[in-house]
């Protein structure tokens, strides 16, 4: 059957990459149709009963095939669909008892009673608009909630789909709405399955290791993200707690070589609630023109004088006297980012009328990043480019300014932190925004109560390093051996790119692993003298070491090893059949390890939301004592319905 991911399905099935144990690259999540109806209809006999007892909330039987999911029931009119999933592949699809049930492609009947509907990415949509027109309330799907509108925590995924039992624990046991998936496309994700088959991914830089890697350096593609996370939470049950969550498609570059590629970065983005334009990559083209008769030309060619009356104003109303010399500059220096911007924010919307029949289903949240430009974003600075997306008519629900945060890093001064936030969040209140924090993982209990208590609860708190570390730190308190020897392979590739970086011809990387060697030797109370003498001697060094998550150098450099192909720091972010077996040990861990795992995912966004005080004493509290409690990961899976 033809659908948008044939290719790529074909691909994966050829070499054996079965969803079971590399989810999320597809846009499907039924990659083989005809082996999962086979499955079906050999137990289809079982799977009616088996639907009756869930529904009654009886135990099912065991199945030899089929996993039939008994908490992901939901209805559309009359028909009650379920999701069910080969346990050979993981390939998923819904089964239901009736035929009163949208025109869904390839739907095939599995029995006289029952019939099956592949989830391929043209019917996610048919879903999507079937169960939103017939109820805008439900929450199987990432929707842009008023309450996650002003206030969320961002969960970064740019590691595995491996964390979202977690976050569906702790929105549930907090009741607490949060942006449970967050990505950079196309830095993390796949923009366009396409166009990795055709080789037409680009490389990143990455100068703290002095080269590049490959975009959708983790593997997974933005819609094979979007339908996983759906599916995911839909087999927990997540949906009956009736919380919404988010899906960031996070820093879209606006202008600069994304030129080229935007609509498929719009369609790829489709089922996203929340959109992060980043100006970076068009505003990295220009500079901010100080010679009067330069600034007069490039102010003529680029800015509509009505435009820039509108921003003075604008600035001038809310008690903000700029001088209008600086405005000027600020002006023609972020028109062609903003003017690209709002083309790009035009698609977005154009995209969802079309393909999204509910208005549930078409609205997103807008955030405009301006924290990867060069420096500290000024107070003014915000200001002209709050003032200047109101001229343009596109209204931000975050924008994110750059704090001088780093990633993983308290911020010292807390004095600085609060005087700071207060200045901002004056502006952000004039302006009816909230404020949106990046490199947000690793900061003091402090600096996320001056967030919370400063921005008045206005945030979103984006973290992504963290979930990768908590990974680490599972692996390596596990007992399972096959955990302990991933753990262990994982460490020494940290070392093999610490020593490569350390010696390295590129002064960045040289000076950036020997920093995050100092650290590590500081932090385990040992001297570093005579360890950059040779590789050798670092090496050595190095292994002296009792290996352990906690160390700088192994936290900065682990995320390349997930795609990295056979172990080797020489394929970084390998898109190839050795890429993907690579990432694929993640996926066989121990129920030890995912338990530890979601445990510490758990537990470090509990942390969050009690330090910015978005969660009461009392839910934080029972929240931790039962996450303690857990002996089982399969209890905490059970527990999120």
């Amino acid at each position: 059957m033809a659908t948008y991911g044939s290719k790529i399905n074909e691909f994966l099935l050829n070499n054996g990459l079965l969803i079971k144990n590399n989810p999320a690259i597809s846009p499907d999540l039924t990659l083989d149709f005809t082996s999962l109806l086979s499955e079906l209809r050999s137990e289809a006999n079982d799977i009616a009963p088996a639907m009756e007892k869930a529904a009654q909330g009886k135990n099912l039987p065991e199945s030899r095939k089929i996993i039939l999911w008994p908490q992901s029931s939901f209805s559309l009119e009359t028909a009650v669909l379920y999701v069910v999933e080969s346990k050979r592949s993981g390939d998923c699809a819904l089964v239901t008892a009736s035929k009163n049930i949208p025109d869904f492609e390839g739907a095939e009947e599995i029995s006289q009673s029952l019939i099956a509907i592949p989830l391929l990415w043209e019917n996610l949509i048919k879903l999507k608009n079937a169960v939103l027109d017939g109820n805008p309330s439900s929450t199987i799907f990432p929707i842009a909630d008023p309450r996650l509108q002003r206030t969320s925590l961002g969960i970064g995924a740019r590691f595995t789909t491996l964390h979202w039992p977690a976050v569906a624990w702790v929105m549930k046991a907090l009741r607490l709405p949060l942006t449970a998936n967050q990505n950079s496309i196309p830095r993390e994700l796949v923009y366009n399955v396409n166009a990795m088959l055709a080789n037409r991914l680009q490389k990143v830089p990455f100068p703290f290791i002095g080269g590049s890697v490959p975009e959708g350096h983790q593997g997974q593609s933005v819609m094979g993200m979007s339908h996983a996370s759906i599916i995911t939470l839909l087999k927990l049950g997540f949906h009956h707690n009736n919380i919404p969550w988010g899906f960031n498609a996070d820093h879209q570059p606006i202008g600069g070589r994304f030129d080229a590629i935007e609509a498929e970065l719009v369609e790829g983005s489709l089922f996203a609630s929340y959109i992060t334009y980043d100006l970076s990559p068009e505003l990295a083209l220009h500079r901010i023109i100080d010679d009067p008769v330069a600034l007069e030309a490039a102010f003529k060619h680029s800015v509509d004088p009505a435009v820039f009356d509108a921003v003075v104003r604008r600035l001038s109303g809310a008690g903000l006297e700029l001088p209008a010399l600086y405005i000027k500059k600020m002006v023609t220096y972020l028109m062609p980012a903003m003017e690209k911007m709002k083309r790009r924010d035009r698609r977005y919307a154009a995209i969802r009328a079309e393909r999204f029949t509910s208005e549930t289903g078409r609205r997103f949240i807008r955030e405009l990043s301006i924290d990867e430009l060069p420096g500290e974003t000024t107070v003014d600075a915000f200001a002209v480019c709050l003032a200047l997306t109101e001229a343009l008519g596109v209204q931000f629900d975050f924008v994110a300014p750059n704090f001088g945060f780093q990633k993983n890093i308290p911020y010292a001064d807390t004095t600085v932190l609060r005087e700071k936030l207060k200045r901002f969040s004056a502006i952000a209140r004039i302006f009816n925004v909230s404020i949106g924090f990046h490199s947000g993982s690793g900061k003091s209990a402090e600096n996320y109560r001056i967030i919370g208590s400063e921005t008045g609860g206005n945030f979103e708190i984006k973290t992504s390093g963290r979930y990768t570390y908590e990974m680490g730190r599972a692996l390596s308190r596990s007992n399972d051996p096959a955990d302990r020897q991933l753990w262990m392979e994982w460490y020494e590739f940290t070392k093999d790119l610490t020593v490569a970086g350390a010696f390295s011809a590129d002064e960045t990387a040289k000076r950036c692993s020997r920093e995050f060697v100092s650290a590590t030797f500081a932090a385990e109370g040992i001297s570093a003298d005579g360890a950059f003498d040779s590789p050798d001697r670092l090496k050595q060094a190095l292994d002296s070491l009792q290996p352990s998550p906690d160390h700088v150098f192994w936290f900065e450099y682990n995320f390349l090893f997930v795609l990295a192909a056979k172990g080797s720091i020489t394929r970084l972010g390998d898109h190839s059949i050795d890429g993907y077996a690579q990432r694929s040990r993640f996926y066989a861990i121990s129920d030890e390890a995912r338990l530890l795992y979601a445990r510490g995912v758990a537990t470090y966004i509990i942390f969050l939301a009690e330090s910015t005080g978005i969660a009461s004493d009392e839910s934080v509290a029972e929240a931790r004592k039962k996450l303690a409690d857990f002996t089982k990961y399969n209890d905490l899976l059970a527990d999120i319905a």
